[in-house]
């Protein structure tokens, strides 16, 4: 069995609707794809220094079903990705993301990080 002592599941969030992703779309195609990659390295440097603290990288999250006594039905939401790290504390997890590139380049708005608790009983 897991444990999941220090373990903090954190959330990428991101509306289609807002303000910076209209900015973000409003880009020249050149200048979007420029941004892409600035991104997407300031990702892998953000991910091999905290390399140590990462359970599971995760990954980008698509289109979403809903599930309720109603049915099955399509819905959406912020949530546009996630990973799992290891930390001493809440705090000191939140920190591992401050100026993210998730925020800090791409259109993304916040992140929010929560401890991942043991299933009562288990």
């Amino acid at each position: 069995m897991s444990t999941t002592t220090n373990t903090f599941l954190a959330v990428f969030l991101g509306s289609k609707s807002s303000g910076r992703m209209a900015e973000w779309n409003a880009l020249p195609e050149d200048k979007r794809q420029a941004k892409m990659h600035e991104g997407m390295a300031a990702w892998k440097a953000w991910v091999e220094k905290h390399q140590d603290a990462i359970v599971s990288m995760g990954g980008p999250l698509g289109l979403t079903k809903k599930v309720s006594s109603r049915g099955i039905e399509d819905t959406s939401n912020d949530l546009t990705g996630y990973t799992v790290v290891r930390a001493d504390s809440r705090d000191a997890a939140a920190k591992l993301f401050d100026k993210h590139p998730h925020f800090a380049i791409f259109p993304g708005e916040s992140i929010e990080i929560m401890p991942i608790l043991p299933i009562p009983g288990a």
